[in-house]
């Protein structure tokens, strides 16, 4: 950021920088986080991006993804978000992908006026997935009696440890489809004239930058240094705009394992467990590009 005093100075002492703000938006989408994993969320980047964008005299606010997609929510959120600063400080909003910009990751890229990729970067998969596990065979083998109570006959409906039911299926792809129809208008919405008619565009499958640049999902090649130093010249300065941190650098803690201020086991041995499935989630997300 430009030093405070700066105006005050002789023309001759004050720096004649560029200032380009950098916010970094990586890891998957999620509403929730915790200390074991990188996620992104609304609420985790509004700080950050509310500071890149109240640096008045930046030309543009650069975005870096880097993420295999997740909620679809939190990425409508943070996608509109970006787009709703944009119009409020009038700022070109410049996005480079890095490793991928995938399913929620993508949606996000959008937000940029322009997309820019690394060849090699992984880009599209425009689609809805959701996944999960059955154990019904597993508890039968341990003796393990699944019990369920409910005041509505669709309340437990895609329970893993019971069996699948054809009409909670065909409930769920409808559901999908409706958020798939909602990614696909915002997609055609950001890119416009830009998308070539490819039949494979928005059936969930992915490509390369260099790929994807034929196809419209991009808008260039190249890394968030040398463009910038191209569009505003050798005295740019791209300037890393950080979240908000808690004491000592920390994010504040999310509570888990204590109880009434005092250590709970029960509740660390249980937040332990779900931050290793949802680690194990995240992993396969990532895995799905090969990385």
């Amino acid at each position: 950021m430009a030093f405070p005093l700066q105006k005050y100075l002789p023309k001759r002492f004050r720096s004649d920088a560029i200032i380009v703000p950098v916010v970094r938006l990586s890891g998957t989408i999620m509403a929730s986080s915790g200390p074991l994993r990188q996620s992104l969320s609304l609420a985790g980047v509004a700080g950050a991006l509310d500071k890149a964008f109240a640096v008045k005299k930046a030309p543009a606010v650069a975005i870096l993804v880097n993420s295999p997609g997740g909620s679809p929510v939190q990425s409508r959120l943070i996608y509109q978000r970006i787009r709703d600063l944009a119009a409020e400080k009038n700022k070109t909003v410049l996005v480079f992908v890095e490793d991928v910009a995938a399913s929620g990751g993508y949606m996000i890229a959008c937000a940029g006026d322009e997309i820019i990729a690394d060849p090699s970067s992984i880009v599209g998969s425009i689609g809805v997935v959701s996944g999960g596990f059955g154990f019904v065979d597993m508890i039968h083998k341990l003796g393990i009696e699944r019990r369920v109570h409910s005041t509505g006959e669709n309340k437990a409906r895609l329970d893993p440890f019971q069996p699948e039911r054809p009409e909670d299926i065909a409930h769920l792809l409808a559901l999908q489809a409706e958020v798939h129809e909602t990614f696909i208008d915002l997609v055609k919405a950001s890119r416009g004239d830009r998308l070539v008619d490819d039949p494979d565009l928005f059936t969930g499958q992915f490509w390369s930058g260099k790929r994807g640049l034929s196809l419209g999902l991009v808008d260039g090649l190249g890394d968030l240094r040398a463009v910038l130093r191209e569009r505003y010249g050798v005295k740019v300065k791209p300037t890393l705009v950080q979240p908000n941190r808690g004491l000592f650098g920390r994010r504040p803690a999310t509570g888990i394992g204590t109880a009434g201020g005092m250590l709970d086991p029960a509740r660390i041995g249980a937040g332990a467990a779900e931050q290793l499935a949802v680690m194990a989630e995240e992993r396969l997300a990532w895995a799905r590009f090969g990385l």
